[in-house]
């Protein structure tokens, strides 16, 4: 098995340019792994007819949806693009909560298994090692963060709302006025006043981010900048896989809250 990604850590995956090599990269697979949600919508799509790959067309075995079976947080009641850049599935940044990466690997395992049936013991004990590794690594990661449980976080952009609830923080005030709206003055003044007023005192960013907007914040209200990933190999020091990114990820935010501490 061989595993080929389209889209670098370190893009945003809501705008990735699609590069010719993409069409060989399709022509050539046996399966196509992606969000299942719109996060793809505005470059994969059009790449996928044009490669006419019938193995990878929707309701195909080699079409598989990441989410598939996932419960979506912030699911819209109706389309509405003057809020932003929403999504119709929900908030597609799912995998940053360990038990869903747990029903991911239950159904890539079986996934595979159908496609591949000769080495289906295989995928399926793969994925029990996953599995067994990624229950003890949460327990690992949920005690590091427990002391902050319910402390306020800032977020560029509302990527976060999985990672909140598994562990108990409150991410909902973001730079971003709407999602993929950019910051506007006004909006960052009143998000200044709200961060001095709970008191808030770190602030996540993304490397696709606009990093001196989030410094600009800082300053005003003392708070910590952390530049963070949901990708593993999207910023120095998150390693190369999942175990390794979500390693990064707990111990830059739980670092950062517990050197804020002083300031709350």
């Amino acid at each position: 098995l061989s595993l080929t990604t389209m889209a670098r850590p370190t893009e945003d995956p809501h705008f990735v340019d699609p590069r010719p090599s993409f069409l060989v990269k399709l022509r050539r697979a046996d399966a196509l792994l992606y969000s299942g949600t719109d996060l793809e919508s505005g470059w994969l799509p059009p790449l996928l007819r044009e490669s006419r790959n019938a193995r990878l067309l929707p309701g195909a075995p080699g079409h598989l949806r990441a989410n598939e079976g996932v419960t979506m947080l912030e699911v819209p009641s109706r389309l509405d693009r003057s809020q932003g850049d929403i999504h119709a599935q929900g908030n597609p940044h799912f995998l940053v909560d360990p038990a869903n990466a747990v029903i991911l690997a239950r159904h890539l395992a079986d996934s595979f298994a159908q496609l591949d049936p000769e080495n289906a013991a295989a995928y399926r004990a793969n994925a029990d090692r996953f599995i067994t590794k990624l229950e003890t690594k949460l327990q690992e990661w949920k005690k590091r963060m427990a002391p902050f449980r319910g402390q306020s976080v800032v977020a560029y952009h509302n990527a976060w709302p999985y990672f909140a609830r598994r562990f108990g923080l409150r991410i909902d005030l973001f730079l971003e006025p709407k999602p993929g709206i950019p910051p506007t003055p006004a909006h960052l003044a009143q998000v200044i006043s709200i961060m001095k007023s709970r008191p808030a005192r770190v602030i996540l960013v993304q490397p696709y981010q606009n990093r001196r907007t989030a410094d600009a914040v800082a300053r005003a209200t003392g708070a910590r900048v952390v530049l963070v990933t949901q990708f593993p190999g999207g910023v120095k020091g998150s390693g190369k896989t999942y175990f390794e990114l979500m390693d990064h990820l707990v111990r830059s935010v739980a670092d950062a809250l517990e050197q804020a501490q002083p300031h709350s």
